[in-house]
């Protein structure tokens, strides 16, 4: 059994781990305490929600069942089937100045990996492995029950940057994914998980490979005044 991680030495900036979490795409085979991941399952859900509702499920995949998912996953992705998800991701069409911060943080991750634009074959490998979850010793599943509304939507969210802000302050590595919500059909037909259940997205836990370049990539944030306006009249 792997021991327990020590935690970060303590930072002068309290807000110092909010601004270290990264999306990890790169992980070691150190295996994650079932006990340690328990914690972080905790911390998720003493995120807010509307009428303390706590919407949302995390399931872990393993062994097997891991394996039959990833491959139908794959399946799908290289086949070229249809993408349904249960809900819309992004806007639709996609407004010009949303999608120049896409095309940047694409840009950031492939130039991170030296994989060039026109070079499709590299990005589909990359992107691939998406649904291998990026070979991280934990694989989890977000689902939320369809009679949710937005805000059941909202709330999750909530909850899944609380287990990402867990996970960074205790020294792990994580990433949603949400590739996962392409073919939520397949993941339920693969999980045997109720119809009603709708798929909002995949997460990779694990210790982050320090020497991996694709977790060297950096992608920027909107300034301040930007999303946040004040109104006094």
């Amino acid at each position: 059994m792997s021991a327990l991680p020590i935690a970060p030495a303590a930072s002068p900036d309290p807000l110092h781990f909010l601004h270290q979490r990264r999306s990890t795409r790169a992980f070691t085979t150190q295996a994650v305490d079932p006990s340690l991941l328990e914690r972080l399952l905790i911390a998720a859900r003493a995120a807010p929600s509307g009428a303390n509702l706590q919407p949302g499920r995390f399931i872990q995949v393993q062994g097997a069942a891991r394996e039959r998912l990833t491959q139908a996953l794959l399946h799908d992705f290289e086949s070229g089937a249809p993408e349904r998800e249960d809900y819309a991701y992004f806007p639709r069409p996609m407004p010009m100045a949303l999608r120049k911060r896409q095309v940047a943080a694409a840009q950031a991750l492939y130039g991170a990996i030296g994989v060039e634009r026109a070079d499709q074959l590299a990005r589909d490998a990359q992107f691939a492995r998406n649904y291998r979850f990026f070979d991280a010793p934990v694989a989890l599943i977000v689902t939320l029950d369809a009679h949710f509304g937005a805000g059941g939507y909202m709330d999750l969210g909530m909850a899944l940057y609380g287990l990402q802000l867990a996970a960074t302050a205790l020294g792990l590595g994580s990433c949603a994914i949400g590739a996962l919500a392409s073919y939520p059909d397949t993941v339920r037909r693969v999980l045997a998980l109720d119809a009603d259940q709708h798929v909002v997205c995949g997460v990779a836990l694990g210790w982050a490979d320090a020497h991996a370049p694709i977790n060297q990539t950096r992608t920027s944030r909107i300034a301040l005044p930007d999303y946040y306006q004040i109104k006094i009249n």
